[in-house]
């Protein structure tokens, strides 16, 4: 959300961002409706004032008969402001929802585009493996090894359901163990077991709802299933005020995650790679409100999931999120691709995003400065590793001529093997 005088006194910046975004959003509608909110707030205060002056006269007015006439005029008033605060709840609640849907403004680095096919490339990493051989995918080669179970998943789970067993669970474990091992030994995050179902106001303050409803799986309580950890753990904080010292926080949270991959009808039917519920670790990061600090810690964060694969030794190319692959809050967005062999293109297993001040203001996370001010904090978030997608790439990259796979030297001591045959 942002701040309703910035967007006052930035009209044409904010209708420029929902432009880039393509994002349907009329900042003048906006803008009416906030003057007619003004100018009711200033005649509730106006007959609240009167209110209290008649108070004041009743409380001094000695004379029964003059007392009761202030009484009677008081009554007349009541009901105006009744009426006109009753017009106030409509017109509150107008604003609300078009706040809501403000989008926020994308740096000025985001290039234009309208979908994911015109994100730009930034940089890429590794080798891309030559097979002596024609390569298989993970959806064979997992089956041959019976490290995936999707018919009797489709059973059990309907449409994309699957059941890992055997190495298939050894391998995801030995990926989560050592992810969480670089980032709580090395890189000092807090670790964190986070909800799955989790309330409406998480939703709404990371932004997901109201846009996104029809992707996530709602509950007969009114909970939501979380599609990451980013929002329970951006809710840890909600209407609290941090102490500036301990900024920036940095989490490393893993939650099970669910969507329903509204839209996406016939995409990726096979296999792991678009699935309904999946196990995920993301980095959340809050820090002072400042947008240098921002974009250090977007870099940082970026470049942590990096490191991540380069330890795997899987071949990635980062690229930046046109304006039209930025959801509402993101003022910018990475997204790391990684190499998969079958498909001879690279796949999407990250995303590293940061807000500035878009969630705290909506969740109001806030810190005292330094000179006693309150301020909204910035935050950010991004992968640092997605399951059961990442075997993808771990498997298909990793496969020999015998029909083997090798086991990342990383992930061999939690493994206990060096190679799943």
């Amino acid at each position: 959300m942002l701040d309703i005088k910035f967007i006052l006194e930035n009209k044409e910046i904010v209708q420029e961002g929902a432009k880039k975004k393509h994002i349907k959003f009329d900042v003048n509608e906006l803008v009416e409706i906030d003057e007619r909110r003004r100018g009711l707030l200033l005649v509730i205060e106006q007959k609240r004032a009167e209110q209290n002056l008649y108070s004041q006269r009743v409380q001094r007015e000695t004379d029964e008969e003059a007392r009761n006439k202030i009484i009677e005029s008081t009554k007349t008033l009541k009901v105006e402001l009744a009426i006109v605060e009753e017009r106030m709840k409509g017109i509150m609640k107008d604003w609300q929802n078009l706040m809501l849907k403000v989008p926020n403004i994308p740096d000025m680095s985001v290039p234009e585009g309208e979908s994911d096919e015109d994100n730009k490339e930034v940089r890429k990493w590794g080798e891309k493996p030559m097979f002596d051989f024609t390569p298989k995918n993970h959806v064979e080669i997992m089956e041959a090894f019976d490290m995936v179970d999707t018919v009797r998943g489709a059973k059990v789970a309907g449409f994309r359901g699957y059941f890992l067993k055997n190495d298939g669970v050894l391998l995801m474990n030995a990926v989560f163990q050592f992810v969480m091992d670089q980032f709580t030994a090395k890189k000092d995050f807090i670790p964190m077991l986070t909800p799955s179902l989790v309330r409406r106001e998480a939703f709404m303050g990371t932004g997901y709802l109201p846009q996104s409803e029809d992707d996530l799986y709602k509950t007969q309580d009114d909970l939501y299933l979380t599609g990451t950890a980013e929002v329970p753990t951006m809710g840890y904080y909600m209407d609290e005020i941090i102490d500036k010292t301990k900024l920036p926080l940095k989490f490393i949270s893993f939650s099970p995650c669910f969507r329903r991959e509204a839209g996406s009808h016939g995409k990726d039917t096979k296999g792991v790679f678009r699935i309904h519920e999946f196990y995920k670790l993301e980095q959340v990061v809050l820090c002072e409100a400042s947008h240098q600090e921002s974009v250090k810690w977007h870099e940082e964060i970026t470049e942590n999931s990096e490191k991540i694969l380069q330890a795997l030794k899987l071949p990635y190319r980062v690229v930046i999120n046109c304006g039209g692959d930025l959801g509402l809050g993101q003022v910018k967005k990475y997204d790391i691709e990684t190499w998969v062999p079958s498909e001879e293109r690279y796949r999407e297993t990250h995303s590293s995003s940061y807000f500035h001040d878009f969630q705290t203001r909506r969740l109001n996370i806030r810190y005292k400065d330094d000179d006693g001010k309150l301020k909204f904090a910035h935050s950010l978030n991004n992968t640092a590793i997605a399951g059961p997608r990442i075997l993808i790439s771990i498997i298909e990259n990793n496969q020999q001529a015998d029909g083997s796979i090798k086991v990342p030297e990383v992930l061999q001591k939690y493994m206990g093997k060096e190679v799943i045959k």
